[in-house]
């Protein structure tokens, strides 16, 4: 079975810098993702019942690094998108809160 990859700050960083083929997800709230943010994340909100079908509408054939702000959101988030058939999902281990690069408020 396919599982979402645990990243920590450094790796996630590294991983998604380097890859030509990544989008970067943010799962949280509009209200968080207004107040801080990964910079280039787009924001599609696990909380809203619309959540699956929004994601369903990316292109599974990308790689899709995710965070929340502790890691459970982000890590259950990518459960999903797995499981309706993305094939690359890598999360943010520690979420925003252990984020130690560039970010945008």
């Amino acid at each position: 079975m396919k599982t979402v990859e645990n990243l920590d700050a450094f790796a996630f960083e590294q991983k998604l810098k380097d890859d030509e083929n990544g989008v970067l997800i943010d799962v949280r709230t509009p209200m968080e993702h207004q107040q801080k943010r990964i910079p280039d994340s787009i924001l599609v909100d696990i909380s809203n019942p619309q959540f699956l079908s929004e994601i369903n509408k990316l292109d599974k054939s990308k790689n899709y690094y995710i965070y929340c702000r502790s890691g459970n959101r982000s890590f259950i988030a990518g459960m999903q998108m797995l499981s309706i058939g993305f094939k690359s999902v890598s999360h943010l281990q520690p979420g925003i809160i252990g984020w130690k690069g560039e970010i945008n408020q």
